[in-house]
């Protein structure tokens, strides 16, 4: 497991949440600039001084950047700003964090961003199990409007009816169109008893409507399981955190001590998490040495990624529920499950999101940058970015399933995991 400075993650954007107080144990994946008088409107001296005059890039035959020249624009915009804007003093600590953010922006790469500190906490910590405030929903905010991957069990967005797909078009009665989704963010973050309106769009319903939501003090769970009736095992992963693994090790044991005649894993609204930890969790249903991942970097390398010996659940009959909100880690696992014929898939289409971000905190609370580091193939070598994984059996769940207390995909798991045991 790496540091918590520099992890990936596999999530939707795992890694943004709407929790309060603030996407994995594996790859998830500042510094801030000193407030500058407005006599030193020039090249900052800290910055001037520690710059190099000329970058290399490894791993290639370019020629050197000469960074001086290459940022005589950044500088002299600087000192514009300093010199000229209307309102002063500027914030320098707020122009540093616009810069990276527009740096990274200029990629292209919807996954790739600056994370401001308060984005960060956000991010990373609903990884850890923690209690926070808020609303509690898995969030995208790669798209035009914030978008509801799923909400939390039983959190007050669930019990105000937010559901897979939402989108947030407006907070308290102001439109959100044309800001980021980590501004929206901010916006319906709020400490535990405060309201919040949002102005909800969802598809199939006509026009947008508002919901309030009193925000509360979340414990965002990882890992639940029971045992169902027809003795089938049931456990259900909600991410991919830093407890999940040691969570569901512990339930297997439980369940598995009771001869369950098969197991159904829960997918369904799994945002992602940490990459070593989607490792972990698939090598308790895998035959070590198996194949379950390939990393593919941008030059053309890849690392292989395969089961760990000392899986529990490796030859019990198996079936993995998957929906449009299981995303990365949660397509990872699934993934390996289907190629290798382990154990049959079984609702809809998945997120598609087939990227590697790695994450890593800036100095000095400076936030963290996230970048597209890798795609991420399954073991036989496809590419699910934007394609997903369909289902052995497509069953969905409709809103008058889910009115009507009705899982017809995890009654289709039961059934077949019910016809294999004869």
């Amino acid at each position: 497991m790496q540091s918590k400075t520099t992890q990936i993650i596999l999530g939707v954007v795992v890694a943004i949440f709407l929790l309060g107080g603030a996407f994995s144990g594996g790859v998830l994946v500042g510094w801030m600039v000193p407030v500058q008088s407005k006599t030193s409107a020039g090249n900052p001296p800290f910055l001037s001084t520690a710059l190099p005059s000329t970058i290399t890039v490894a791993g290639t035959s370019a020629a050197p950047v000469d960074t001086q020249t290459l940022f005589k624009p950044f500088w002299e915009a600087w000192s514009m700003i300093h010199t000229e804007y209307v309102d002063q003093p500027v914030d320098d600590q707020a122009l540093m964090r616009g810069a990276i953010k527009g740096m990274i922006d200029s990629l292209g790469d919807t996954h790739s961003s600056y994370w401001d500190p308060k984005t960060y906490q956000s991010a990373t910590a609903q990884l850890t199990g923690e209690t926070y405030e808020g609303i509690g929903a898995w969030v995208d905010v790669t798209g035009e409007f914030l978008k509801i991957v799923s909400p939390m069990p039983n959190s007050p967005a669930f019990k105000a009816g937010i559901k897979t797909g939402d989108l947030i078009i407006a907070v308290d009665k102001e439109d959100m169109t044309g800001t980021p989704g980590d501004i929206v963010l901010k916006r319906v973050l709020g400490p535990a008893g405060t309201n919040v309106v949002l102005t909800i769009a969802r598809q199939g319903v006509e026009k947008p409507f508002d919901v309030t939501i009193t925000r509360a003090k979340i414990t965002t769970p990882q890992v639940d399981g029971k045992l169902l009736d027809n003795n089938i095992a049931y456990i259900r992963l909600y991410t991919f955190g830093d407890l999940t693994s040691p969570d569901l090790r512990k339930y297997l044991t439980e369940l598995l001590a009771k001869k369950p005649a098969g197991l159904i894993l829960d997918l369904r609204n799994n945002g992602g998490g940490w990459l070593d930890t989607a490792i972990t969790v698939v090598s308790e249903f895998i035959k070590p040495g198996a194949i379950v991942m390939y990393e593919q970097y941008g030059d053309g390398t890849r690392t292989t990624y395969k089961a760990k010996a000392g899986g529990l659940a490796t030859d019990i009959p198996l079936v993995v529920l998957i929906n449009e909100g299981s995303a990365s880690a949660s397509e990872i696992t699934a993934g390996a499950i289907q190629d290798l014929a382990r154990g049959k898939l079984v609702g809809v289409k998945s997120y598609g999101k087939g990227s590697v971000q790695h994450i890593t905190q800036l100095k000095d609370d400076g936030g963290a940058v996230r970048l597209t580091i890798a795609r991420w193939l399954t073991p036989k070598e496809r590419q699910i970015n934007k394609v997903g994984l369909t289902p052995d059996v497509v069953v969905p769940l409709t809103d008058d399933d889910i009115k009507n207390g009705r899982d017809p995909q995890l009654d289709k798991a039961v059934e077949i995991l019910l016809s294999s045991a004869k």
